[in-house]
């Protein structure tokens, strides 16, 4: 028994770096909370993993009765993910700043964290179809494993985030607006592909 749960759980903690890989969205941070000060960013990066973690952790409770309830179908999510991310992704490739970028207040940090950090970055479609994936087949003890496990690639990613600062210190400008172009173009494709493969599980059922 015991060791089928830890089994589990590395299965879960594998699953969970693969999807989200806080090591490549850290520069998708960077470009997105760009003009930000050092204690902002830091605020959004907590804020953002923290939504994050309870999201996906409600989704793991009752991910399946939250679709059923409100007829929300998981390419219809897909989709709208998909969008969000392309959106981001468009104007980090033509180096538009957001209006968050411009000031500093609370309201403003706290709307980057929830979206797009928090929503579809972190706590995307793929996300929640895998929490909700590893507890759909499996007993209580499984519930806990997945919340604490995702809870653990949310402190990862905020570590991450958190030290953003030092990487853009160490890379420099010119290769921060690079690889923020770069990251742009990664994400608006990770975005077209999530649409892709929501119209495709939509014509396929």
């Amino acid at each position: 028994m015991i060791h089928e749960l830890v089994t589990f759980g590395i299965s879960v903690l594998t699953g969970f770096f693969a999807i989200m890989n806080p090591i490549a969205n850290t520069p998708i941070f960077m470009g997105i909370t760009d003009g930000l000060g050092d204690i902002d960013k830091k605020r959004a990066a907590r804020k953002s993993t923290f939504i994050a973690f309870i999201i996906t952790s409600c989704f793991v409770l009752t991910g399946h009765f939250i679709f059923k309830i409100f007829g929300i179908t998981i390419p219809a999510f897909k989709i709208t993910g998909g969008i969000l991310l392309f959106y981001v992704g468009f104007e980090m490739l033509e180096s538009k700043k957001s209006k968050v970028h411009h000031s500093m207040t609370e309201d403003d940090v706290s709307s980057v964290a929830v979206s797009p950090l928090a929503i579809p970055i972190l706590a995307g479609p793929g996300t929640l179809v895998t929490g909700i994936n590893f507890v759909s087949d499996g007993n209580m003890l499984h519930m806990p494993i997945v919340i604490i496990g995702f809870g653990v690639m949310c402190f990862i990613s905020y570590l991450c985030f958190s030290g953003a600062n030092k990487i853009v210190a160490y890379l420099g400008s010119n290769m921060i607006a690079v690889l923020g172009k770069i990251m742009g173009l990664i994400l608006a494709v990770m975005g077209v592909g999530m649409v892709v493969e929501g119209v495709k599980l939509a014509f396929l059922k």
